[in-house]
């Protein structure tokens, strides 16, 4: 195999320009951003968005934590498929499989877009960030079984601030082609409109005795597990489109359907991806060599499916875990430990 010439390298990290940002966690970064000074320091951000961090210093811890949570979010949602997102740890130096336009990096787009207005509206409402609070409260009329209070989630906030830092790298040229940024700009939207359509209700009650009698109410958002769940379900649903002049405007459409917009809730991408059964650094595959699998499922996760027909190796194993325990009154637990024989199945 060929390596990968010097205009290619660069081309690939023009194209993931958008997600530099989550070269935020890796070491030597994830400094404690106490003054504007460390925004010009930090090469993972492009300069609009150290100017967005010298404005708001104050928001770039919540920025940070959306960081992780970007990476474990997308390692966890993919754990049972052939992708399962581990090249998204080596930020921002990104392989193939997230500098094209794949359906992998719409997924990761969207969900880091997500994760960020995510962990923004939350810290408001924390009071963790002097530049924002609780949410409003809803416009929506109370009820005589409940009012409004508490503090919700300030999603409006969160969403403006995640656009503006998201969206920011993609008004480069540098960022890639036209449709390449139309194409990211566009999973950017669907991720944050994933958390907006996310707002839920919940309620404490208050009354004598743990009774209901008054009930306080106010928004709050989904857990990002749900929220990455349904990203997800965009993903395997996701449309190929390509670039047309529709009037005076450059859009993305349907590849393989009749000219049609494309719809504002479904991921888009560019490029076909790899099946990811066996390695491959021009594609971006690891494979899935040495994958843990199930024998016994039938979809995501199985055998058949995760080892690509190649079979799989069974090992068996001793686990130490606790059993046979008993509570003591006044109050502590006592167990035993046992040794339990598991097996474990492995791609060839």
């Amino acid at each position: 195999m060929r390596p990968l010439t010097a205009a290619v390298v660069l081309l690939q990290l023009q194209l993931a320009q958008g997600i530099y940002w989550l070269g935020l966690g890796s070491p030597g970064v994830s400094e404690r951003f106490n003054n504007t000074q460390l925004c010009r320091k930090l090469g993972v951000l492009t300069p609009d968005q150290q100017q967005l961090c010298r404005r708001n210093v104050e928001l770039m811890e919540s920025v940070v934590e959306a960081v992780e949570v970007t990476k474990a979010s997308c390692q966890n949602t993919f754990r049972d498929m052939r992708w399962n997102c581990s090249s998204i740890n080596a930020a921002p130096h990104f392989s193939p499989d997230l500098a094209k336009g794949t359906r992998e990096s719409a997924f990761v787009f969207s969900l880091s877009a997500a994760v960020l207005s995510h962990s923004i509206a939350r810290w408001c409402a924390s009071g963790s960030l002097p530049s924002c609070s609780c949410a409003p409260a809803p416009a929506e009329q109370a009820s005589a079984d409940f009012r409004w209070g508490g503090c919700g989630d300030n999603v409006r906030y969160g969403l403006q601030m995640s656009s503006a830092f998201s969206d920011t790298p993609l008004n480069s040229r540098r960022s890639g082609t036209p449709a390449v940024r139309l194409m990211h700009l566009h999973n950017n939207a669907v991720g944050r409109q994933v958390v907006q359509d996310s707002v839920e209700t919940k309620c404490k009650c208050h009354g004598v005795s743990g009774s209901c009698s008054v009930k306080t109410c106010w928004k709050s958002l989904l857990d990002m597990g749900q929220i990455s769940a349904q990203l997800r379900s965009r993903y395997l649903s996701a449309t190929r489109v390509v670039p047309r002049q529709v009037g005076s405007h450059r859009q993305l459409v349907p590849r393989e359907m009749e000219l049609r917009p494309v719809l504002d809730n479904e991921l888009v991408y560019l490029v076909s991806s790899p099946d990811y059964c066996s390695y491959n650094a021009k594609q971006g595959s690891y494979g899935t060599t040495d994958r843990l699998c199930n024998k016994t499922a039938s979809g995501s996760g199985s055998c058949g499916l995760m080892c690509c027909g190649r079979g799989y190796n069974t090992y068996t194993e001793q686990v130490e875990e606790r059993c046979h325990c008993r509570y003591h009154w006044c109050c502590y637990v006592t167990c035993k430990k046992c040794q339990r024989t598991t097996e474990r199945h492995v791609c060839k």
